[in-house]
């Protein structure tokens, strides 16, 4: 079993400490991939909350462009939001796909498909760290590292071509007319695509607060309906995710209910199983709680 380590204090210290545990100190040029936020989100983790571990890790903070209209949409303006939500006074902030063309990863054991674009500065990482404001999420139920790995690193023609299940000449509208466990499977092919580019150099941490069924990508999002949890990290994102959903659905909150709604209507729970086939993590873990 892989281990998923657990602090119920949510700090920064608490974040560089729980990396520590892990025992895998990342080399080389550092990626650290999260979650920048949607303008008008009011539920994202904020720069400030995420400066020590970024240095501590000496990474670059990496995002790429969205496929939906909105403030992320371009580069142009993704980095007026970066500059507006504080990300560029703190961290040089790297948007992977400003420039295409996208680099292919090839996914020969995909079970929907068997290639993810991404923004092609990812060849200048060597390693990274998946740091993920755990939360819901209006199309895949949830929210966390396996949905940072796919939508999250794709590019933007990646984001639709996995939303759309594949299909390359995809509109707005195709993208919310796809069958869900479909597309719950192309996100686990992708996710298995990132992880496995970097071999192995690459460490998870899900930081479970603002726990509202909305995403950070959303504009204009449900306030937090749960208490916050707390912080877990592992090597394994599936281990990771599925940590992270038995404390939401072991939890004794009173919003526990709205948000375990979200994510069974979603049918989100089929990303982790269908990870698990994949063979690149487990769910299978045991929580070590400090």
């Amino acid at each position: 079993m892989e281990k998923v380590y657990f602090t119920r204090e949510i700090s920064p210290e608490n974040i560089i400490k729980i990396y520590d545990m892990l025992g895998k100190k990342l080399t080389g040029k550092v990626a650290v991939k999260l979650h920048s936020g949607e303008k008008g989100n009011q539920n994202y983790i904020k720069p400030e909350f995420v400066q020590a571990i970024v240095k501590h890790v000496n990474g670059t903070v990496v995002e790429c462009n969205t496929a939906y209209e909105g403030a992320r949409n371009t580069t142009e303006k993704h980095k007026k939001l970066l500059e507006e939500h504080g990300w560029s006074e703190f961290f040089d902030v790297d948007i992977m796909d400003a420039v295409g063309p996208d680099k292919i990863i090839e996914i020969p054991n995909g079970k929907k498909i068997q290639k993810n674009y991404v923004g092609k500065n990812i060849d200048n990482y060597d390693s990274a760290l998946v740091l993920s404001h755990f939360k819901g999420h209006p199309m895949g139920g949830f929210g966390g590292a396996l949905k940072q790995l796919s939508i999250g690193f794709a590019s933007s023609h990646g984001k639709s071509y996995i939303h759309c299940v594949g299909k390359e000449d995809a509109t707005f509208e195709d993208m919310f007319n796809v069958d869900q466990d479909s597309f719950l499977e192309s996100m686990a092919d992708a996710a298995s695509s990132i992880h496995n580019y970097f071999q192995n150099n690459i460490v998870y941490i899900n930081v479970m607060c603002n726990l509202s069924v909305d995403c950070d990508c959303c504009a204009i999002a449900e306030d937090p309906c749960m208490e916050d949890i707390g912080i877990l990290a592992s090597l394994d994102p599936i281990a990771l995710d599925q940590a992270c959903l038995d404390l939401i659905y072991s939890s004794k909150d009173p919003g526990r209910n709205h948000f375990v709604e979200r994510v069974e209507r979603q049918h989100g729970r089929h990303i982790i199983e269908s990870a698990d086939e994949l063979g690149f993590g487990s769910k299978e873990y045991k929580l070590i709680e400090f």
